[in-house]
C-alpha cells in the first residue's frame, strides 16, 4: 500500500462526529474584536488526567495577569459527561501535573512549601499532603502502578564551577569553558536532570536513588526534560528512560539516544535500542509488560526525522517496526488495556488527529476527523479524554467516542470571550507548486469578510523548519488575531515541513532558500489574482526559520511586500553555524561546515545567506529578538538591524534583555503584539 493510500484508507475508517456540546457552541450579535489584550488574557488549558474509572476529569488552568506579569495556575475537577466543574486549588502558589492516584486521591506539583514538590490531596480538594521535600525542588514526576513509590525528576550539578576552580574568588563572573554545549536553548549548562527515586510513605521524602548515579548525561533530555520519556513497568520493579549518553562535542554532533531499562533490585541498566542511530524516545511498558513500545528517528543527527513506532518483546528482544509505511510522525502513545493495541497522536496534512494501530495486522485507525489538531489524550475503561484546539479556538477538554470519533466538549474555559466574537472562516486551498507539487494552504478570512472588498495580506512564514502549519492556537503567532486587525492571512505548507509524506519534509534540508522560499512566492502570487487581497499591502512575517525566510525574502522578492516582521532570524548562515549550540542541527540543515570548500550543499547554503542581499533591501523592516536565545543569539537581529538602518531602510528593533527564543512574560508578550501591529498598520493600512 502506498503512503497516499494508506492516508485516504486511514480518513475513511473513521466518521465525522459532532464538534462540540452547546456549551461550547458560540453565538452571538454582540460582536467584540479580538484584541491582543484578550489574547494574552485567555485562560490556558494545561494537563489533564482521566480517573482510573473514567468518569472525572483533573486538569490544570493558567490565568495570565497583564497588570501582574505573571500567570496563576490552579486545578480544576470536571465529570467526563461536562457536568459539576468545580475548582479545587485557590492559592498563591501554583499547582501543576495533576494525576489521578488508583487511591481515589490527586497528585500533584505546587511551590505551596517554597521549591516545587510533590503533594497530594482529596479529591475535593481537601486534605492536602506533601510527599517530597527534596531540596532544590523536583520539575516532574510518575508514581509507579502500585502507588508504592515515585520517581521524579531532580536537577544535579554539572562539571565544575569557576568557584570550584578558584575558591578565592567566589564573586568572580568569568566561566572557564573547555567543551561544547556550554550553553543550551536559553541557560548555560550548570546542572542537568537526573532521575531519582523512593518509596512513598507517611513522611515526605527528602532524598532518592539517583539511577544514573555518576553519570555526566542527561534524562530526560533537555531543553525540554519531557517526563514522557520515562517510564514505569507495571510491576513497578523496572524504569525505562531515554538518554542521549555523550558529552561536549559529541554531544552537539549527535541525536543519537538510546532507551535503558533500569532493574530497581539490582542497580542494573540494559540499553535496548544499541545500534538504533537516531532519536529513540518515550518508551511504553504494554500493560501485560511482556512489551515495550516507544519512537524512533533513523538517522543521526537528524532532528526533524519520521518518528516511528517499534515495539519490542521483552522476553526475546525481538522489534517489530509497526507503523512501516505510514509517512507521518506517531507522537505520544498509549498502550490500550488488552496490551493488543496503540493509541497515537499524529499530523496528517495538516491536521492533527487520533490514531489506533492494530499490533496483529498493523493496521492504522483513524479516530477523529475535522479541521482540528489534538493536542493530548488518554484512555481508561473504554473512555477518552482529549485536548482539542484549531487555529479560532484555544485548547479545550474533549470527551471522544473511540468507536465513531465524535467529539463532545467537557470544558469552555473561554466562553465568555469566544461567544462574543465574529464568526471567522478558514479556508483550505490547494496550491500547484513550481515542482509540480500539491501544497496545502490555509488562508484566514477577517470576520465579516465581504470579497467585494480589498484587503491587506500577510504571508505567513513558520519556522521549525521542519514544522507543520497545522490548526494551532498560539498566543503569539496567532493566525486568527492576525486576522481580527483586518488582514487576510496566507499561511502556506511549503516544502520541508512533516505531514504530507517523506519526500516533501526532507526537501528543506540544505536548500533554505530553495524550492520551500518559491513556494512561499506561489502562494502570494495565486492569493494577489484574488480581487480582495490589495497586491500593493501585502506584509511578510515569521519566526525562526519563518524569520529567515523573512530575511532572505527581503533581498529577494521583486516588490512583492510592503513591509517585513522577522523575529529570532537566522541573518547570517557563517554566523549562525558558529554560535548556536545543537550542531547537529546546523550540519544537516546547512549541509556542512563553512571550510568545507568542496561540499557543494555547504557552499550553496552560504552564498544564500540572507545578508548578502542586504543590497537589495528596498523595504521597511521590524526585526525582533530575545537576548537570552542562545538558539539563534541575538547578535543576528541586532546585525540585520544595523544593515536596514546603514542601508537607509525604515526599520525597528524590539529587543528583550529576559527572553529567549520565545516571549512568555505577559507584558513583554504584550509589547510584541503592539510593536507588531503597530509596523503592520504603519506601513499596510491605508
Amino acid at each position: 500500500m502506498t503512503f497516499k493510500q494508506m492516508l485516504y484508507s486511514a480518513v475513511a475508517a473513521s466518521t465525522i462526529g459532532a464538534s462540540a456540546t452547546a456549551q461550547c457552541e458560540f453565538a452571538s450579535s454582540n460582536h467584540l474584536k479580538l484584541t491582543p489584550e484578550r489574547l494574552l488574557e485567555m485562560a490556558r488549558v494545561g494537563d489533564a488526567s482521566l480517573s482510573p474509572d473514567g468518569k472525572s476529569v483533573v486538569y490544570s488552568v493558567s490565568f495570565p495577569s497583564i497588570q501582574e506579569n505573571k500567570s496563576q495556575t490552579e486545578l480544576f475537577r470536571v465529570g467526563l459527561d461536562g457536568q459539576g466543574r468545580t475548582q479545587l486549588t485557590k492559592t498563591t502558589a501554583g499547582e501543576y501535573s495533576p494525576r489521578w492516584m488508583k487511591s481515589g486521591r490527586i497528585s500533584y506539583l505546587s511551590t505551596e512549601s517554597g521549591a516545587m514538590q510533590l503533594w497530594s490531596m482529596a479529591a475535593d480538594g481537601s486534605d492536602r499532603r506533601q510527599l517530597t521535600n527534596i531540596e532544590g525542588g523536583i520539575s516532574s514526576y510518575i508514581i509507579s502502578p502500585d502507588e508504592s513509590r515515585v520517581l521524579y525528576v531532580k536537577e544535579i550539578k554539572f562539571g565544575k564551577s569557576t568557584a570550584d576552580l578558584y575558591p578565592d574568588l567566589p564573586k568572580a563572573t568569568g566561566r572557564v569553558i573547555n567543551d561544547l554545549m556550554y550553553k543550551h536553548w536559553d541557560e548555560w549548562v550548570e546542572t542537568i536532570p537526573h532521575i531519582f527515586f523512593a518509596d512513598l510513605g507517611n513522611s515526605p521524602i527528602t532524598s532518592g536513588k539517583d539511577i544514573l548515579e555518576g553519570e555526566p548525561y542527561e534524562a530526560p533530555m533537555k531543553p525540554f526534560s519531557p517526563i514522557e520519556d520515562v517510564a514505569w513497568s507495571p510491576d513497578g520493579k523496572n524504569i525505562a528512560y531515554a538518554s542521549r549518553k555523550k558529552t561536549g562535542v559529541a554531544y552537539s554532533l549527535s541525536t543519537n539516544s538510546d532507551i535503558y531499562i533500569y532493574d530497581t533490585a539490582t542497580g542494573k541498566t540494559q540499553n535496548i535500542t544499541e545500534g538504533m542511530m537516531g532519536y529513540d524516545t518515550h518508551p511504553v511498558f504494554s500493560p501485560d509488560g511482556k512489551q515495550i513500545s516507544w519512537t524512533s528517528m533513523e538517522r543521526d543527527g537528524y532532528e526533524a526525522d519520521l518518528k516511528r513506532l517499534f515495539v519490542m518483546d521483552l522476553k526475546t528482544g525481538k522489534k517489530t517496526w509497526l507503523t512501516e509505511g505510514f509517512e507521518c510522525d506517531v507522537e505520544h502513545t498509549q498502550w490500550s488495556a488488552d496490551s493488543k493495541s496503540i493509541y497515537f497522536q499524529s499530523c496528517v496534512k495538516a491536521e492533527t488527529h487520533l490514531h489506533q494501530i492494530t499490533l496483529k495486522n498493523r493496521k492504522i485507525r483513524q479516530i477523529t476527523q475535522g479541521q482540528y489538531n489534538y493536542t493530548s489524550f488518554q484512555v481508561e475503561q473504554g473512555q477518552m479524554l482529549a485536548g482539542r484546539q484549531s487555529m479560532l479556538e484555544p485548547t479545550d477538554l474533549y470527551r471522544v467516542n473511540l468507536k465513531t470519533g465524535e467529539a463532545t466538549a467537557i470544558t469552555c474555559e473561554n466562553k465568555a470571550t469566544m461567544e462574543r466574537l465574529a464568526p471567522m472562516t478558514v479556508e483550505k486551498r490547494w496550491m500547484k507548486t513550481t515542482d509540480g507539487g500539491d501544497m496545502l494552504v490555509w488562508i484566514v478570512l477577517p470576520p465579516g469578510f465581504d470579497k467585494n472588498k480589498k484587503y491587506p495580506a500577510l504571508l505567513y512564514c513558520q519556522g521549525g523548519p521542519q514544522s507543520t502549519v497545522s490548526q494551532f492556537f498560539s498566543f503569539r503567532w496567532n493566525l486568527r488575531l492576525m486576522a481580527e486587525q483586518g488582514y487576510i492571512v496566507i499561511a502556506p505548507n511549503r516544502h520541508g515541513v512533516p505531514s504530507f509524506g517523506k519526500a516533501w519534509n526532507e526537501q528543506i534540508s540544505g536548500d533554505y532558500p530553495g524550492q520551500n522560499i518559491r513556494d512561499y512566492l506561489t502562494a502570494v502570487d495565486q492569493m494577489k489574482q484574488e480581487p480582495y487581497v490589495d497586491a500593493e499591502r501585502i506584509g511578510c512575517v515569521g519566526a525562526s526559520y519563518g524569520g529567515f525566510s523573512t530575511f532572505y525574502l527581503a533581498g529577494n522578492h521583486e516588490k512583492r511586500f510592503a513591509a517585513f516582521i522577522a523575529h529570532a532570524g537566522i541573518f547570517n548562515m557563517e554566523m549562525q553555524y558558529l554560535t548556536t549550540e545543537e550542531m547537529w542541527f546546523a550540519n544537516w540543515d546547512m549541509g556542512g561546515a563553512p571550510w568545507e570548500r568542496d561540499n557543494k550543499v555547504a557552499q550553496r547554503t552560504f552564498a544564500n545567506s540572507p545578508h548578502k542581499f542586504i543590497d537589495k533591501w528596498d523595504t521597511p523592516i521590524l526585526v525582533i529578538h530575545g537576548e537570552k536565545d542562545f538558539r539563534i543569539l541575538a547578535d543576528q537581529g541586532m546585525a540585520a538591524f544595523n544593515a536596514a538602518q546603514l542601508r537607509g531602510i525604515p526599520s525597528q528593533l524590539l529587543v528583550y534583555p529576559d527572553e529567549n527564543h520565545w516571549i512568555l512574560r505577559p507584558q513583554n508578550a504584550l509589547l510584541w503584539q503592539r510593536t507588531y501591529f503597530g509596523w503592520l498598520d504603519k506601513w499596510l493600512k491605508k
